[in-house]
């Protein structure tokens, strides 16, 4: 098995004053939580106890040179080349970090053993963190000693034994109590093939430490040397690459710290922002309650005047009643009970009673009605300084009172856009103040009642309606406005629509002499002549209108619009008068 082997670096040595044992060494299972029982070492360099990967459910995984789901035929051949015993890579997950680990063929136990763990556990345990250590020779008793030489923890009674020996009676022994400081007091690393041997060599070529038996073995001819000659060359080798690593460790521990002040800011903004959305949001409620409690204020207050109103009419009504009736049982009754005499005696009260109650103005109608609604777009100002929506409206509109206004209600050109402003207004004719009506336009040209001018209602949301339209003909054009399918005042009218306003073409002058500069071909369409063969007019002669005027249609007014009939030879004179 070509494993790598990390070479032992430790050395048994006091460590620097002020330094706790164990404290830069993990002595506790990652899945256990006890302290580490034949630690192994994962890829990952994540450490954890023997039994505790075992227990870890395996997987398989693809082998990339034939895998099972391989079917083509190149695949195939690889298969045929691949020898029988070759079994699919089985796998396991860290425990720690997920990271894939794939087993060697002795599963498990042939994965690297966590010395420098085991080390940290013996540490810990001396500083009475841990449980108490066991003699290595009888497994059964306290340790009290330490051999140096052996590396071995004994007993009281193995100690003894250990130095009635010969061969170990001058060992170094050393209470356990005065071990506290060492930073390395771990086990000699025996070598897995011969148990007996002590681990101290290291092969070169197979990269791997290696035993005095091994040299005689597998490992024979290859270059090997003791480990504490090769150390320093390996060492040198892991000291470099973790030089590199180092600088991807600062830069990687910057970028997460950056990362944890971003996202403590981002926390800090987000309940900042979260503080401002509730105040707002708080404020907004309580503006809506106030506004709220405000309109509904305002609908009670709106209800008992109402019902005053009616109470009083009610009362009134009823007493006109209670007279009338009066009057008419009396009437009938002294119609068809009275003698002759009693009714001509009796004629002028009654007389003039029933006169009086006919003449009594009243109303058939109630003097208010229920029309009371609400419009929740409607803007309702500011409250707490919040922009509120919503208001009571009592307000029914009249389209008997709607009227329009508008400079081109009855003229507009062809081509140019027209518009006029409805007002609606209530029964009692007040604007309304407010939009929301359903406001309808019709433009129908006289000749082509089927094919109408296309209209845009504008709602300027305080009772007043922009309308528009751009008719497309000269001609008779009707146009309808209509308010709950009701005509407002003036409505149905006619509009003339007259051709585009065409401009002058020609010059506003006193002559075609002067304005020419003396051309005799120039002509001007007031018909003016002069002597000597001047085809335009002059100051005084034949036809000159006696004031300036346009050459092109003869008008006086210079602003005004072209009457240019288009006769040829006006078209010539408009091109031959120019302006000096």
């Amino acid at each position: 098995m070509a494993e790598k082997r990390k070479p032992l670096l430790g050395f048994v040595g006091k460590l620097p004053s002020g330094t706790t044992p164990g404290n830069s060494g993990k002595t506790r299972c990652p899945l256990c939580m006890g302290l580490f029982k034949a630690p192994r070492l994962l890829p990952c360099l994540h450490t954890v106890c023997t039994t505790c990967l075992e227990q870890l459910e395996p997987f398989s995984v693809v082998d990339i040179r034939g895998g099972d789901s391989d079917t083509s035929s190149e695949g195939s051949v690889f298969q045929e080349l691949k020898p029988r015993a070759l079994q699919p890579q089985i796998g396991i997950l860290c425990p720690v970090c997920d990271a894939q680990v794939d087993l060697p063929m002795g599963g498990v136990k042939a994965l690297t053993i966590d010395h420098l763990a085991m080390n940290d556990v013996m540490l810990e345990s001396l500083r009475g963190e841990g449980q108490g250590l066991v003699c290595d020779l009888c497994s059964d008793r306290e340790v009290e000693k330490r051999c140096q030489t052996c590396k071995a923890n004994l007993c009281h009674f193995c100690c003894q034994a250990h130095r009635r020996q010969k061969k170990t009676t001058y060992h170094t022994m050393v209470d356990l109590k005065d071990l506290k400081g060492y930073s390395q007091i771990g086990k000699p690393i025996l070598c897995p093939a011969h148990p007996a041997e002590e681990l101290r060599l290291f092969c070169e070529l197979c990269d791997q430490p290696v035993c005095r038996e091994c040299l005689v073995g597998g490992h024979r001819e290859h270059p090997c040397d003791l480990a504490s000659n090769v150390v320093h060359k390996h060492g040198d080798s892991v000291r470099e690459l973790l030089k590199g690593t180092q600088p991807h460790v600062e830069a990687l521990e910057k970028a997460l710290a950056q990362i944890k002040g971003t996202n403590r800011a981002l926390q800090e903004r987000v309940e900042a922002v979260a503080a401002d959305v509730r105040s707002f949001s708080e404020g907004y409620i309580k503006a809506i309650e106030e506004h709220r409690d405000k309109l509904l204020k305002q609908l009670e207050a709106i209800r008992i005047q109402k019902e005053n109103s009616l109470q009083l009419q009610k009362a009134q009504l009823e007493q006109l009643l209670a007279d009338m009736q009066t009057g008419v049982e009396f009437t009938e009754h002294l119609l068809t009970s009275g003698s002759d005499l009693e009714i001509l005696i009796t004629k002028g009260v009654v007389m003039e009673r029933l006169t009086k109650l006919n003449k009594v103005a009243y109303s058939a109608r109630p003097g208010v009605n229920e029309k009371i609604t609400f419009s929740p777009k409607e803007k309702a100002g500011l409250c707490r300084g919040y922009e509120v929506y919503g208001a009571i409206n009592t307000k029914e509109v009249d389209p008997a009172k709607c009227v329009l206004q508008g400079e081109d209600l009855h003229r507009a050109r062809e081509k140019q856009t027209v518009s006029f402003t409805v007002i609606c207004k209530d029964a009692a004719g007040e604007s309304m103040g407010r939009g929301g009506e359903n406001i309808q336009v019709a433009v129908v040209p006289k000749d082509k009642k089927d094919s109408p001018v296309q209209t845009m209602v504008h709602d300027n949301k305080d009772g007043t309606y922009y309308v528009s339209y751009t008719p497309k003909e000269p001609g008779i054009y009707t146009v309808f406005v209509c308010v709950k399918e009701q005509h407002v005042q003036g409505s149905p009218f006619t509009v003339t629509v007259r051709k585009r306003h065409r401009s002058h073409p020609g010059v506003f002058h006193c002559c075609t002499f002067c304005s020419s500069g003396g051309q005799k071909t120039a002509r001007c369409a007031c018909g003016g002549t002069m002597p000597g063969g001047y085809l335009g007019c002059g100051h005084g002669h034949k036809g000159h209108p006696g004031r300036p005027h346009w050459s092109c249609c003869g008008k006086f007014t210079e602003k005004s619009e072209c009457a240019w009939a288009g006769g040829q030879s006006a078209a010539r004179s408009v091109l031959r008068t120019v302006a000096l």
